[in-house]
């Protein structure tokens, strides 16, 4: 099912609430050089399985493994090797767009070299103009656009990435498809779920359809993916 030896592994992964299973049997391998996009209504499940591959959430069923082993978001190694943008909001509030990327490059171990790096993501985002402002001062789409900075700015082996055009303009969804393209081509892994049928197949090896927690097989051009 990969172009490689699989980096992450769901193993007929569910997931319920109550009585209520939101993920149903699900299984799919993503290796380095990859990227899987999840599509689907609201609902559908997309979420959860990324909180699942995330190590967010424990399976209900099944297993998912990276690298061959278990995935707690807990884990240094985990923490260190997948970069997410799943949740809004997730920056400190007390510090600047520039202050918060800096923090996150240092605590992941850029060093001397995280001035740079930040430097680049800010340019990328079109933030420079912005980088002395505090979140809250942002509009949704720089909001957004500083998360995608946030897991662009530090080191990462796997990108998780949930609906991460949302909020973005044409010109900067068009930028972000390029980025991930070129992340895919140096080596990084990319999971993503999406609602853009042009982003998913401007990136993607492979489309999976969830409908109702379930992956569902789907004719097109993407459906059997690209090995």
């Amino acid at each position: 099912m990969t172009c490689g030896t699989p980096l992450l592994q769901l193993a007929d992964v569910g997931r319920r609430y109550g009585e209520r299973w939101v993920v149903r049997a699900v299984t799919l391998d993503l290796a380095a050089a990859q990227c899987v996009a999840l599509v689907g209504g609201n609902g559908a499940g997309k979420s959860t399985l990324l909180r699942l591959a995330a190590g967010r959430e424990r399976p209900t069923s099944g297993s998912v493994v990276f690298d061959g082993g278990p995935v707690d978001e807990d884990t240094p190694t985990i923490r260190a090797r997948i970069a997410t943008v799943m949740d809004a909001g997730t920056h400190y509030p007390d510090l600047t767009v520039r202050e918060h990327l800096m923090l996150v490059a240092l605590a992941h171990g850029l060093g001397t070299d995280a001035g740079d790096a930040v430097d680049q993501v800010v340019a990328d985002h079109h933030l420079t103009d912005h980088a002395h402002t505090l979140p809250s001062a942002l509009s949704s789409g720089q909001t957004q656009a500083l998360a995608l900075a946030s897991a662009f700015v530090r080191p990462h082996d796997l990108l998780i990435l949930d609906e991460p055009e949302q909020r973005l303009d044409a010109r900067a969804r068009e930028e972000l498809a390029r980025r991930l393209a070129a992340h895919k081509k140096g080596g990084v892994a990319i999971l993503i779920a999406t609602h853009h049928d042009a982003l998913a197949r401007a990136v993607a090896d492979r489309v999976v359809t969830l409908e109702d927690g379930a992956a569902v097989v789907k004719p097109g051009p993407l459906a059997g993916g690209a090995h």
